[in-house]
């Protein structure tokens, strides 16, 4: 048995993951998930938990799915719902923070045969998750006047942006892009874009520029090409991140991890409940799919997480097998069917 301060939880060669298939069409896309796992005979045993983001915040799941976690190392999870204006606060923060799982990773890239506005598209967004906007620290300081603070700090910076610089020498990626609104708020953001700066000068091998994140979302719509890797603080990540979504095709398809010292949670990249179509068997669960894939090259399952990944490139491009949401007709069954078929 593998249990160590580091490693994910083995034993005789097969691995325990903690699984939290969350709201909305959450519980349809994991049982694809597990359905396709069955069927390649992966080494992998769930402990699921049915946390949900309508229970109260003292619900005694959350801390079982968080003691799960630090037992697992590793974690496979959909969207949770989080309360607009009211309620507790969003129970996917939440994890994050209490891990220190600081590094979101989205990978935004054409898939082939399914249109699109741009071709060519294929860029990885990386966003610090533990600080920002979501620092969830605002108080009503008098009736009508709402701060909400923002939190920057070298570490977490510093620690951001050498991932997105080592991502990209990993990944024989050429350039990086710092993200930022520097020109408005000069301390706050003028300290991720100096520090980025800072860290950039460590990578002579790896281009860098800055763009002002306004003008990322004009280029990222205008010529989404001119990207490769992206680095940048929390609430600009989230955004990017669904305009990445809508370039090539949709949230269906985008798959996501999120990466600390010691823990790992795989997530898709464009972050939505979809709710609205929750129970209907339509929801394209390719995003966990392909997030499971890349928690199987974490867990060095190479073999089948490309076997997977090809079942699903194959049932997309050449069988054509489509939800609704990329203009198809099939449901959530049939897809997850045709993946198996072609595994």
């Amino acid at each position: 048995m593998r249990f160590d301060s580091v490693g994910p939880k083995c034993y005789g060669g097969t691995y325990t993951v903690t699984l939290i298939p969350g709201d909305g069409i959450g519980q349809e896309t994991a049982a694809s998930v597990k359905a396709v796992f069955e069927a390649s005979k992966v080494p992998v045993e769930f402990e699921q938990f049915d946390l949900s983001g309508f229970t109260e915040e003292s619900d005694n799941l959350m801390q079982e799915a968080l003691a799960s976690l630090r037992r697992n190392k590793v974690g496979l999870k959909g969207i949770l719902y989080t309360p607009i204006r009211r309620g507790h606060s969003s129970f996917n923060v939440a994890m994050r923070k209490e891990l220190d799982i600081y590094a979101s990773v989205a990978h935004c890239k054409n898939i082939p045969g399914i249109n699109s506005r741009h071709k060519d598209v294929d860029f990885v967004i990386i966003r610090e998750n533990t600080e920002g906007e979501y620092s969830g620290l605002e108080h009503q300081s008098f009736p009508g006047v709402v701060e909400s603070l923002k939190i920057i700090t070298r570490p977490k910076t510093e620690r951001i942006a050498r991932y997105a610089f080592d991502y990209a020498l990993r990944n024989n990626r050429k350039k990086v892009t710092i993200v930022h609104k520097a020109n408005i708020m000069k301390l706050a953001d003028g300290l991720f874009l100096n520090t980025c700066r800072a860290v950039a000068k460590e990578y002579p091998s790896i281009q860098y520029n800055d763009m002002i994140v306004d003008n990322t979302a004009m280029q990222l719509v205008g010529k989404p090409q001119q990207f490769d890797v992206m680095v940048m603080p929390n609430l600009y990540g989230s955004i990017v991140s669904n305009i990445g979504a809508g370039l090539i095709g949709g949230p269906g398809i985008v798959p996501g991890a999120n990466y600390g010292r010691e823990f790992a949670i795989f997530e898709p990249g464009s972050r939505h409940v979809a709710k609205d179509i929750q129970g209907r068997n339509t929801a394209n669960p390719s995003s966990l799919i392909l997030s499971s894939v890349i928690m199987l090259r974490h867990l060095q399952l190479r073999e089948h997480a490309d076997r997977i990944e090809n079942a699903v490139n194959k049932t997309l491009s050449i069988d054509g097998v489509r939800t609704p949401d990329l203009g198809g007709s099939h449901s959530t069954t049939e897809f997850t069917n045709a993946v198996i078929r072609n595994l």
